[in-house]
């Protein structure tokens, strides 16, 4: 996928999406080295939003640096296939095996902030993440488990029980209920 396309021709779902891809696309089109975290003010990540088959239940870990549950994903890290990735961070940190991409488009874009915080025993300092969101499928019924350095739970919740168990207030009331209208309204 080349990202700048894939950006451009991204519909935004609100005012959010379209800021954040217009900033996306000057960073990108700068020429930033944006694939790679040591670039300490930006950087790429992705997450997936897991469903049910029956769009009724969303997939989340227990981040243990936000003390949250939340989406999983990670880092780009060099990695220019965002989709694998997401796939590759699904893996990592809930155990899931068999899953499937809804699409393989992006499902939502957003530029996020990252405050500063220890990780490892080393400082990171406050950044963005410029964040795409690819929707995929699982059944609830596999097993799923947690990855210690990074969470310390995996479960199932409803649409609305996931948005109620964050305890980041922009990424619940932005991006989480954003998701879900876009899950409801596309994909119901």
């Amino acid at each position: 996928m080349n990202l700048i396309n894939a950006i451009e021709n991204y519909i935004p779902y609100n005012e959010q999406e379209a800021q954040d891809r217009v900033e996306m696309l000057r960073r990108l089109r700068s020429g930033e080295k944006l694939y790679f975290r040591d670039n300490a003010a930006a950087h790429i990540t992705v997450s997936g939003w897991v469903t049910s088959p029956d769009r009724e239940k969303v997939l989340m870990a227990y981040h243990n640096i936000y003390d949250s549950w939340s989406w999983l994903g990670g880092h780009a890290d060099g990695e220019r296939d965002l989709l694998r990735v997401a796939e590759k961070e699904i893996r990592e940190e809930s155990g899931l095996e068999n899953f499937t991409p809804v699409s393989e488009g992006i499902f939502s874009l957003e530029i996020l902030t990252v405050d500063g915080h220890m990780k490892k025993g080393r400082y990171v300092s406050s950044h963005l993440h410029l964040n795409f969101t690819f929707l995929f499928e699982a059944d609830t019924a596999q097993a799923v488990r947690c990855k210690p350095d990074e969470n310390s739970s995996v479960g199932w919740f409803g649409l609305d029980e996931a948005i109620e168990a964050s305890d980041e207030p922009w990424i619940r009331d932005v991006i989480y209920r954003k998701l879900n209208e876009k899950l409801r309204k596309f994909f119901s």
